[in-house]
């Protein structure tokens, strides 16, 4: 019964996050978008930002929120940005 409760839990937070995740991914895609045209970054850090930004793009677009906000998030540390 324990079991059945836990991933009721689980399930009904995921459900409520998931949108929210997908409706913060095209706003950190903007930051980063705006961020590239200052930034100071060598030619391999721009590559690599570019890499995750069009990652998160695509993991957004494929409904993969969460992994969405794990490559916009990394995007974002090496902008150093919030």
């Amino acid at each position: 019964m324990k079991a059945l409760i836990s991933a009721a839990a689980v399930a009904l937070t995921l459900a409520v996050a998931g949108p929210a995740f997908a409706a913060q991914c095209p706003a950190n895609m903007a930051k980063i978008d705006a961020a590239l045209q200052t930034a100071q970054l060598t030619d391999e850090q721009k590559a690599k930002v570019m890499e995750l930004r069009a990652q998160g793009e695509q993991q957004h677009s494929s409904g993969q929120h969460q992994q969405s906000m794990q490559s916009l998030a990394e995007a974002k540390a090496i902008l150093g940005i919030q």
